[in-house]
């Protein structure tokens, strides 16, 4: 027998998340939407959307549990090999220029939205393997996320096999460790990777930023909340910092921020623009008169 929710239980639960987190399944994912309700509903074994509604009401667990649901992804690591290809040959080679003479040299790359962690450890393991003299840096992978489920399962950091698929043999063995219960990321690794409880619709400051993954998660917002976040996202980030947004994702002129648009392969990378320094050749022309 199939269920069917009223569209007013559907539209006060919508209405509970958007006001709760800031997401927002608008008329685009309407389909989508009443369909995630409708086996959650099942799967919990509740009559109706009202039963739902009493449920998460009544506890932040069971909301999380919920919201959750409508925001699974399938996940690997090196999902987008493109964009791991773009930090390896862009990001980190300016980066190193930049901060190789500094003392201490430190690098803060944010994964914004990081889910169950493939990401922010998909991350790590890029910088172990391509950022020259690794050790010397003080690194730092801040990775925050709405659901307290994901990143329990995150900050655990065992993985089945399926989602190492897009990993090396040699990756595989270099940077986890085969167990009863599947993968687990080396402390190595582990070290490098923050986790985060945190609601980007809500401002929270997290210090200057060298680069800040946010794949795949502006599609949630509105369009106002959206470009609130890509001004918060430039303010954080360091002058010449990278933002790298899904595919389907961009930068609306609308946000009121000047990011310089660079293509390499398959992706498109968002630069802060680095101050222009022409203060010593000012004071060597006026120094001469």
């Amino acid at each position: 027998m199939t269920l069917h929710l009223k569209e007013a239980e559907l539209n006060e639960i919508r209405t509970l998340i958007e006001q709760r987190s800031g997401i927002l399944f608008d008329a685009s994912r309407q389909r989508f939407f009443s369909t995630r309700v409708r086996e959650y509903v099942q799967e919990r074994g509740l009559a109706d959307g009202a039963a739902l509604l009493r449920l998460v009401r009544s506890s932040n667990v069971e909301y999380d549990e919920m919201l959750q649901s409508m925001l699974t992804q399938e996940t690997s690591f090196y999902r987008y090999p493109a964009v791991i290809d773009a930090l390896v040959k862009k990001v980190l080679p300016e980066v190193h220029a930049r901060k190789f003479w500094e003392n201490p040299r430190t690098l803060r790359i944010w994964s914004a939205g990081c889910s169950t962690g493939e990401e922010p450890y998909s991350i790590a393991i890029a910088l172990a393997e391509n950022l020259e003299f690794v050790d010397a840096w003080n690194i730092e992978i801040l990775a925050t996320d709405i659901s307290q489920q994901a990143l329990r399962f995150a900050e655990r950091g065992v993985y089945p096999q399926s989602r190492l698929g897009n990993l090396t043999p040699g990756q595989m063995e270099a940077y986890f460790a085969r167990g009863r219960d599947g993968f687990s990321v080396k402390p190595r690794i582990r070290k490098m990777v923050s986790f985060e409880t945190m609601n980007l619709a809500q401002a929270v400051y997290v210090g200057r930023l060298d680069c800040i993954f946010c794949m795949n998660v502006l599609m949630y917002f509105s369009e106002e909340r959206r470009n609130s976040l890509i001004q918060r996202f430039y303010e954080y980030l360091e002058p010449g910092g990278y933002l790298l947004l899904g595919h389907a994702e961009s930068v609306s002129k609308k946000a009121g921020v000047k990011f310089e648009s660079i293509r390499l392969g398959d992706c498109i990378l968002n630069r802060k623009p680095a101050v222009e320094v022409r203060s010593r050749e000012a004071t060597v022309l006026e120094g001469s008169l």
